[in-house]
């Protein structure tokens, strides 16, 4: 038996993480995953060691609020895994807790492999010689990444995106809405407020205020909101009830991001993953981003003389093709106004679903195949 050691910290990680699972089994028998995974990762077979929702945690302060026991479960992995160590190990995303772990299983003599590049590209730039030192090989998901880990002597491999391979270039926005049962001429609008439950303390109100205001210009207008959780969608609904929300027409789904992207006019979105995924699906979105006052006034300190934005199809299109509305500058007001705007440019979205295209064939890898071929130097001399 190979036993692999893995760890996802939110449900992004899961997918990504349930993705490279299927794939090395395909090929590889007799492979046991123990770690840290979330759903679709422990249907596959994955041991999980503590939730997955207990690392799912963002910015600096709602950070340290969680520190001590979010240590104490990075304590406990590493010393599982010295005890017992894993024949690979394998940290997808969630870089402040992986490397840590990568760092430690390293010295012990195990390699280790990062699945999903930190963004030193954007900010913490300096992460790249902790990077060195902690990972045996990277994998990356974007193009312009892999240039970087060679440059720093890091062995790496681009493998694309498993999204830009599942999802088709073209999308069937009738057969979308057709699923949700939607009427085919009513103004949809797609709100993604964040995958977390810290995430919808800044932006489910937000979201459900912007929601008003949108209604008030489109009285017609219905809204989806896909959720990776109940006690997310419960958390939103708490907002709608709030804001005085409650007459909108906002359907909360389980797990249809998809779905829910694909019938809508323009989706409303927190930045991460989702902003990609709404590429992929060729939706117009407006993208924005809140935390604490202090969280952004350190990520600000970090960021600056890196990117101009954070948003997913802007960093991989080189330039704003989506606008970005953080902090501050989120209000219900301005976010409503932006969305608005691309309701009613019918000439602009034809434009963006272009650039959405070529995005999305430079990310189609078949990242499975690819995720083998780096992975087999690796595994071969150990499988059974």
């Amino acid at each position: 038996m190979t036993r692999i050691g893995i760890i996802a910290g939110e449900a992004s990680g899961d997918l990504l993480g349930a993705h490279l699972i299927s794939a090395l089994q395909a090929r590889f028998k007799s492979l046991e995953f123990v770690g840290i995974a979330g759903p679709r990762m422990q249907a596959l077979g994955a041991i999980s060691l503590f939730p997955m929702q207990r690392l799912a945690v963002r910015g600096y302060v709602e950070v340290l609020k969680h520190y001590r026991e979010i240590r104490s479960i990075q304590h406990s992995i590493i010393t599982e895994f010295q005890s017992s160590p894993p024949d690979i190990f394998i940290g997808i995303d969630a870089p402040d807790f992986n490397l840590g772990v990568e760092a430690a299983l390293k010295a012990r003599g195990v390699t280790t492999i990062h699945y999903v590049s930190p963004s030193i590209w954007a900010w913490r730039g300096e992460r790249i010689h902790r990077i060195k030192q902690a990972v045996s090989h990277m994998l990356t998901i974007f193009p312009f990444e892999e240039k970087i880990y060679r440059d720093a002597g890091v062995p790496v491999t681009y493998v694309g995106h498993t999204l830009a391979d599942d999802i088709p270039l073209e999308i069937d926005r009738a057969a979308a809405r057709r699923t949700l049962n939607i009427n085919a001429d009513i103004p949809v609008f797609a709100l993604l407020p964040g995958s977390r439950v810290s995430e919808l303390d800044f932006h489910a109100e937000l979201f459900a205020a912007t929601a008003l205001k949108i209604a008030n210009a489109v009285p017609s207008a219905q809204f989806v909101a896909p959720f990776a959780s109940i006690e997310t969608q419960r958390q939103f609904e708490g907002a709608i009830r709030k804001v005085g929300a409650e007459k909108l027409q906002i359907r909360c789904l389980q797990g249809a991001s998809q779905s829910a992207l694909a019938a809508a006019d323009v989706a409303l979105i927190k930045s991460g993953t989702s902003t990609l995924e709404a590429a992929l699906m060729k939706c117009p979105m407006v993208i924005t981003y809140r935390v604490s006052a202090i969280s952004a006034w350190l990520m600000r300190r970090k960021g600056r003389g890196y990117l101009p934005y954070i948003g997913l199809p802007n960093i991989l299109a080189g330039e704003f093709i989506v606008p970005e509305l953080l902090q501050e500058d989120a209000t219900p007001e301005n976010l409503a106004q932006a969305i608005l705007n691309w309701y009613r440019e019918d000439r602009l979205r034809e434009k963006l679903q272009a650039r959405y295209l070529a995005i999305h064939q430079s990310l189609r890898q078949n990242s499975g195949e690819k995720i083998r071929e780096a992975l087999a130097p690796y595994l071969l001399g150990i499988d059974k």
